[in-house]
């Protein structure tokens, strides 16, 4: 997407949101800028859902406070707690919520029948929005007619309709099968780039987030762990679990100018030099895999046992177990050429100059 926050901008909203539950807690802080896609993603459970909950007024804060262009709509400390429907939010659910019983049309128009608009009115405007969505010919059919990619634009078409000054969208393609979720992300990033308030997605697949998404929040535990540009993100991961979302091999240690000295002895070269406590990391791709050891004399040399192997898009994946736990990929005609199976002892390089160090 196109870069389009202007970071000298007052936030449009601003968000402490603490909810606590038995065994879990959430504690996060938001700024957005309008015009602003954020994609708050994290494993299951980590409590993304439960922010978009918070957000649109389904869930109660414990502790914290919620802004919205300047107007508070939650606040504990004071009893503040504006109701779901008085808030100025859309929302597209995971499973679309789309009413079964109702046309299309009259699906758009809902919200706009509760905010106090004439049914000629609601349905003018719903109209516009089916049309801008390429459903106009559907308007008249129900949920049960409609396929998945035209349910989801439905569903987008509702929220959009009331104009909301915060959309919030939760697991919006996960419904939909492989080819239909391409080709209605394109139309959902085409949408929100023409959004002009602030809109948060959740989401646990790393491509809907890269590709939707101007910044992205990643949670675990309750918690942000990173946060950044989609390509900040993918280039210098900071948790396991984002490094395993980006594809990379992610190790944690103490820097030594080029070298990263890891805490079980392991040792490797990169191509930037750090100091202190820093990540290293590189791509499986970037691994190449032998069955003597090479002659040529790689820092970055491990003897390892493949623990598994599986395919990964055209590549064949294989993880490596050993003095540095890794993933390497490799075309099936050189795991064939190689013979990899589970217990096969190999040699793995990395070049230095595809060894990325950062301070942790």
């Amino acid at each position: 997407m196109t870069d389009r926050q202007e970071p000298d901008r007052p936030a449009a909203l601003q968000a402490h949101l603490r909810v606590e539950r038995p065994g879990f807690t959430l504690d996060l802080e938001l700024a957005c800028a309008a015009g602003e896609v954020v994609a708050l993603l994290g494993p299951n459970g980590a409590g993304k859902s439960t922010a978009l909950r918070a957000l649109a007024g389904l869930l109660p804060l414990s502790g914290g406070r919620l802004e919205l262009d300047g107007r508070l709509l939650a606040d504990p400390a004071t009893g503040r707690h504006v109701p779901a429907e008085r808030r100025p939010v859309g929302v597209v659910f995971q499973d679309y919520l789309l009413f079964p019983h109702l046309s299309a049309l009259d699906n758009v128009g809902f919200g706009l029948r509760c905010r106090g608009r004439s049914k000629k009115d609601s349905r003018t405007e719903a109209a516009g929005w089916l049309d801008r969505m390429g459903l106009a010919e559907h308007a008249a059919a129900r949920p049960g007619k409609l396929s998945g990619g035209q349910a989801q634009r439905v569903a987008l078409a509702r929220a959009l309709a009331v104009h909301p000054r915060l959309l919030l969208l939760d697991e919006p393609l996960a419904a939909l099968d492989a080819r239909t979720r391409l080709e209605v992300r394109s139309q959902l990033r085409r949408h929100l780039a023409e959004f002009e308030a602030v809109a948060v997605l959740v989401t646990h697949d790393p491509l809907d987030a890269m590709v939707l998404a101007d910044r992205l929040v990643v949670i675990e535990h309750g918690a942000e762990v990173q946060s950044g540009t989609p390509a900040e993100v993918a280039r210098r991961p900071r948790t396991d679990y984002i490094a395993r979302l980006v594809g990379l091999n992610l190790y944690q240690g103490t820097g030594e100018g080029r070298l990263v000295k890891l805490p079980d002895g392991a040792v490797l070269e990169a191509a930037e030099a750090v100091d202190g406590p820093a990540f290293a990391a590189f791509a499986p791709g970037a691994v190449t895999l032998y069955r003597e050891r090479p002659t040529a004399s790689a820092r970055n040399l491990w003897e390892l046992t493949v623990a598994g192997l599986d395919l990964h898009g055209d590549q064949v994946r294989a993880e490596l177990t050993g003095a540095l736990p890794l993933a390497a990929d490799l075309t099936p005609a050189a795991a064939a050429e190689l013979d990899l199976s589970p217990g096969t002892r190999v040699w793995a390089s990395v070049k230095a100059a595809q060894t990325h160090a950062y301070p942790a």
